[in-house]
Parts: C-alpha cells; sequence; structure tokens
C-alpha cells in the first residue's frame, strides 16, 4: 500500500520515510505509559526509543505499509508479516537497565499470549506529535488500512496504551479483547477490530 497525497506531503525516499516515522513517533511516545515505564529517564528514552520502534515496526516501512502525515505515523504490519523479534529482544537487552529486561520480556510475553493467530492487520505503533494532537491526524492514519481490511474480509489489531487512544479506537470499531498489567508496567488494551 502506498500513502495517498493527503497523507503525505511531500513524497519522500523510503530512507526517510523510515527517518520521519521514527522521528515522529519519538515525539509523539515521549510521554506514553508503558514506554515511560521502560525508560524512565528521558535522555535513555531518546537514546534507545528510535531503535525499539524500528525493531518494533519497521518491517511495514521496508514493506511500505507505514502510513504517514503531517505530525503523525502508524506502523501497519500487514498479515503473514511479522515485527524483528530478534532486533526487539537486542534493543530491549542493550537499552533498558540490567534490572528490568525480564519484567520488560514479561510484558511482551503477556502480549503475545493474547494476540491473534489468525490473519490479521497489526498496529504495533501510531502517534501523532504533541503539538499536532486533536486535529484528526489519528482518524487519517487509521483509515486507509481498515477500509483495506474491510476490502479484504481482514481483522485489524493494535494495543492500545492510554484510555484516550483506547476510546479513539473503539469509535474506529475496535473492541477490547483483555488487559494486560505485568510487572508494574501500566495496563495496556489489545484491541481487536473485525472487517465491516
Amino acid at each position: 500500500m502506498t500513502d495517498t497525497t493527503t497523507l503525505q506531503r511531500p513524497a519522500v525516499a523510503p530512507v526517510s520515510k523510515q527517518a520521519t516515522a521514527i522521528k515522529t513517533l519519538t515525539a509523539a511516545f515521549q510521554t506514553d505509559p508503558p514506554v515511560r515505564w521502560m525508560y524512565p529517564d528521558l535522555a535513555d528514552y531518546r537514546a534507545h526509543f528510535p531503535a525499539f520502534a524500528r525493531a518494533f515496526g519497521g518491517v511495514s516501512i521496508d514493506a511500505d505499509t507505514a502510513v504517514l502525515a503531517d505530525g503523525g505515523a502508524a506502523l501497519w504490519i500487514a498479515p503473514g508479516a511479522e515485527p524483528d523479534e530478534a532486533a526487539l529482544a537486542a534493543a530491549v537487552e542493550r537499552s533498558i537497565p540490567v534490572a528490568r529486561p525480564a519484567d520488560v520480556f514479561a510484558v511482551f510475553e503477556a502480549m503475545g499470549q493474547v494476540h491473534p493467530h489468525d490473519p490479521h492487520w497489526y498496529l504495533p505503533m501510531i502517534g501523532v506529535t504533541p503539538d499536532r494532537q486533536g486535529e484528526g491526524i489519528g482518524t487519517a492514519l487509521l483509515r486507509p488500512v481498515l477500509a483495506r481490511c474491510d476490502a479484504d474480509g481482514v481483522p485489524a489489531y493494535l494495543e492500545a496504551t492510554t484510555a484516550r487512544s483506547r476510546d479513539l479506537y473503539a469509535r474506529h470499531g475496535f473492541k477490547q479483547t483483555a488487559r494486560i498489567e505485568v510487572a508494574g508496567c501500566p495496563p495496556i488494551y489489545p484491541m481487536l477490530r473485525p472487517p465491516a
């Protein structure tokens, strides 16, 4: 899937698309509760979150399924593709304080236990920079892939990390399937959207 001109201006090359997406997500997730639980020190967050984001959702950029907007980015992973688990584990091991990786891996294990096994579009990361929130950018980042899900008869899946994001996804047809609270991490809300 390619970005539409209404979502991205001007068009960018894949390398700068990745840089734009990671920069946007780094700004957007700066106050995200589970992410900041992982990286409580702001300097550590800024130093290590970009590698974590690339490992968690970068396959979407390589496959051209990421959706970008001015001030927002969504890393959509197509059915059959997966995050780079080896790179994700390496990013966690390199960047999380020595006593914490087991807790972080416990959260990811709990997420994996409720992750759907049937083909689906997965949204591991979506974010809007703080100065652009409330402008409808999140909805614009969801629409193209949700329309494709509906056309193809495929569900979409994500994990909400705040009540505000959970409400946004609910307005687009996502239903909460579980609540993950492990190892002191703030709650994570897995959500599934059947095709319309």
